[in-house]
């Protein structure tokens, strides 16, 4: 039975947030206030498409919003650390469910010759339109309070899971590393025998700090193991499979 590893992707794989670099692709480098202030709670995607819409009406072209895009840094260790899972497919599963887009997610790891340690990535679907602008719709609707309107990071999961089950693929361990609140929702499908793994000092480490000890309408059996850079994911990653 293989292993899975299912990572987020801003700020756990790579050390910044993809939808705020692209800005870095304009002239100036910001936003006006009209797109900047035009953000409400829980609808990010659809600010993204605001946002990526202001970047094509400057004529901005693809090529100069990849080439800035292929700059983001990665977390340190996280170039080590997927390098090592593309060498050991046989024994590792692994997939990217994030609030990015397509385009971002495709371009940063093929320029960084990553793309081999990725079997799926699950994220909000982008395309260039008539006009050669990006354009971002959301990755689907659902009935979830807890996370954003456009993505339900469990439902991803859970039916990822049953698919892969569906095709007698199952999975001795998973893993889980993300960075942020919308990670928090996705680990309550996890079993006692999985790993969820927080990074140090942002929200998802906070937020499970929160339910220890807790008892509440959300079960959290994984084991709880922060990490600071991909050394430390590896380092379980290597330990679960020698065990």
């Amino acid at each position: 039975m293989k292993i899975l590893m299912v990572f987020d992707f801003d700020h756990t794989v790579v050390d910044a947030n993809s939808d705020t670099w692209v800005v870095r692709c304009l002239p100036d480098k910001t936003l006006p206030g009209s797109v900047e202030n035009s953000y409400r709670k829980g609808y990010w995607t659809e600010y993204m498409g605001r946002v990526l819409n202001y970047i094509g009406e400057q004529k901005v072209s693809t090529d100069r919003v990849r080439s800035v895009m292929e700059t983001i840094p990665f977390t340190a260790g996280m170039t080590e650390l997927l390098t090592f899972i593309a060498e050991n497919k046989s024994a590792i599963d692994c997939i990217v469910i994030s609030d990015s887009n397509t385009l971002f997610i495709e371009w940063i790891l093929h320029a960084a010759g990553l793309q081999a340690a990725v079997d799926k990535v699950f994220t909000n679907p982008a395309k260039l339109n008539e006009l050669g602008h990006i354009e971002v719709q959301c990755y689907h609707s659902h009935d979830c309070d807890r996370c954003p309107v456009n993505l339900c990071k469990k439902k991803v999961l859970e039916l990822y899971l049953y698919e892969q089950s569906d095709a007698g693929v199952e999975y001795e361990q998973i893993f889980y590393a993300g960075d942020g609140g919308n990670d928090l929702c996705p680990t309550s499908c996890l079993r006692g025998r999985d790993v969820v793994m927080p990074r140090k000092g942002y929200t998802l480490e906070k937020l499970l700090a929160k339910l220890e000890g807790q008892e509440g309408n959300f079960p959290l059996r994984a084991k709880n193991i922060a990490w600071s850079s991909g050394a430390d994911i590896l380092r379980e990653l290597k330990a679960s499979m020698q065990s």
